[in-house]
């Protein structure tokens, strides 16, 4: 794959997604957005006081990074954005309609997850969300042409993998 593609770097919070995600697009030359940036700080606050978003609260944050990826789509820009995309809803939202885009799953075992959660500083997502994360996940079927790895290798080699498998080009300099 060449030009304008866009990786959507999906899973649950602690997956690994944003690492993954950044690690990608720095080694492909590509844009890189992470999903969480994209929230409103309303949703922030949500999460950081432990309540878990409802889909009402996602439909714009969903939105914003479809913009994203318009954007770089309408000018042949590659990209990467990490984004939880844990319904088939959200991911239909996000790849629907938009042909160079590709979504990656990681999958990573709950209690992984929660161990990373922890061990995890200065971010507002708290390990006690996990399990509303889990609750919600809907891991992509075969219908929906998602490459699904298993999160537990290092970032590097889900990089390795991600590449290999759909033989990402990088931009050339």
């Amino acid at each position: 794959m060449t030009g304008g593609t866009i990786v959507v770097v999906a899973g649950v919070s602690g997956s690994g997604k944003s690492t993954v995600g950044a690690l990608l697009a720095g080694r492909l030359g590509w844009a890189f957005a992470d999903g969480d940036s994209f929230h409103p700080a309303a949703n922030v606050a949500k999460m950081a006081a432990g309540t878990p978003l409802t889909d009402d609260d996602r439909w714009p944050w969903l939105a914003s990074i479809g913009t994203w990826m318009d954007e770089r789509a309408a000018t042949g820009e590659s990209g990467v954005v990490a984004c939880s995309a844990l319904k088939r809803t959200y991911r239909g939202v996000l790849l629907d309609g938009r042909p160079a885009a590709r979504l990656v799953f990681l999958d990573v075992p709950h209690d992984l997850d929660v161990a990373r959660l922890t061990a995890r500083h200065g971010h507002f997502f708290p390990a006690m969300l996990a399990g509303a994360q889990f609750d919600d996940l809907e891991v992509p079927g075969s219908a929906e042409s998602a490459l699904v790895i298993s999160a537990v290798g290092t970032p590097e080699e889900l990089v390795a993998a991600i590449i290999a498998s759909w033989q990402l080009v990088a931009t050339p300099e």
